[in-house]
């Protein structure tokens, strides 16, 4: 069931829901979250259950707030707290020390926690009234300090950025709030900070020039420090792949390709930036925005668009090398090796 993220009832409705054990579909900037009680092992099952996930891959605990840090960690490093302070509520998260035993099975067991304050006016509305005290009417239960909200679909397929994405990858009986088209489009950047400095586990709109502005330390790519990495969300080598296969492939190879198959070429969705020429009237095109916040806005939408589409591959213009395209280049390369 689909409801208006922006009727004060809907949000009683989802608060209610989230109180009681249930999952909810959840809008943020980045993608729409699968959402259920972050402290509650019980109802975090029901995501991994929903999503076919390991239950040992950690999810992100979303929060109100900066103060619902002391709800789930143990310890906020100096850099860290700077990086709250310059990107809460954004699409940032951060890997801190957990305490101990709190939000045990959304972590998958480990001894530190992701957490995020969404910048989404929904996802905001319902984090404060799942965190107010009970009145005993309208949202019932104890206070829900923090949400664990993974995106919204099945394990590493193409993440949804709208309500009607929710609904039509894990079924119309889910109650989804609907906050519009996500802004962003991809998931959030994530930073771990247990290790004295901040190190780079996901790529994302917040970039890595960002980070060391707000804090003054450039931070280091888990390459760097491989030992104890923590595990977090969406840093498996193949993820968010939509049905069809990907392939990533400079403007040169694909024009080649394109001469190559000629008239004959069916069942291929081709996203570039470049011009390209085709002698096939049966390919799907998508040109691809020059800007990467734009790209990014768009990209699983475009992703599950030519899975709806029926091809059997897509092609796919590979992003610049320059460190704004860091994010989308991450999910493209990720959706290539599924």
């Amino acid at each position: 069931m689909i409801l208006d993220g922006n009727d004060p009832s809907a949000i009683t409705a989802a608060a209610r829901a989230v109180r009681s054990g249930a999952l909810l579909g959840l809008p943020t900037e980045t993608v729409y979250g699968l959402a259920a009680d972050a402290s509650s092992d019980a109802a975090v099952a029901q995501i991994f259950a929903a999503k076919g996930r390991p239950s040992d891959h950690p999810l992100i605990v979303h929060v109100a707030n900066a103060q619902g840090i002391a709800h789930f960690a143990s310890e906020v490093p100096g850099f860290a707290q700077k990086l709250v302070d310059a990107f809460w509520p954004g699409p940032l998260t951060l890997i801190l020390p957990r305490l101990p035993g709190v939000a045990t099975a959304a972590t998958g067991g480990q001894n530190s926690v992701g957490l995020r304050c969404p910048a989404h006016p929904v996802a905001h509305a319902l984090l404060e009234a799942c965190a107010a005290p009970a009145n005993g009417t309208d949202q019932g239960g104890p206070p829900v300090w923090g949400v664990a909200a993974p995106s919204a679909n099945r394990f590493g397929r193409v993440s949804p950025t709208t309500a009607q994405h929710v609904q039509d990858e894990l079924g119309a009986d889910l109650l989804v709030l609907d906050g519009g088209p996500c802004g962003v489009g991809i998931e959030s950047t994530i930073v771990d900070c247990t290790r004295g400095v901040p190190v780079l586990l996901r790529p994302g709109a917040i970039t890595r020039a960002q980070i060391a502005a707000a804090c003054g330390i450039t931070p280091l790519s888990k390459e760097d420090l491989p030992a104890l990495t923590p595990r977090a969300s969406g840093t498996l080598e193949a993820h968010y792949a939509p049905a069809a296969k990907v392939r990533l492939m400079d403007a040169k190879a694909l024009q080649t390709s394109l001469d190559l198959l000629g008239a004959e070429a069916a069942h291929i969705a081709i996203y570039a930036r470049s011009a390209l020429r085709s002698h096939s009237s049966r390919l799907v095109l998508r040109r691809m925005p020059d800007d990467a916040a734009a790209t990014a806005q768009q990209l699983f939408a475009v992703l599950r668009g030519f899975d709806d589409e029926g091809v059997k591959l897509i092609w796919i213009e590979a992003p610049p090398a320059s460190p704004d395209w860091e994010g989308v280049r991450d999910r493209l390369q990720r959706a290539a090796a599924a």
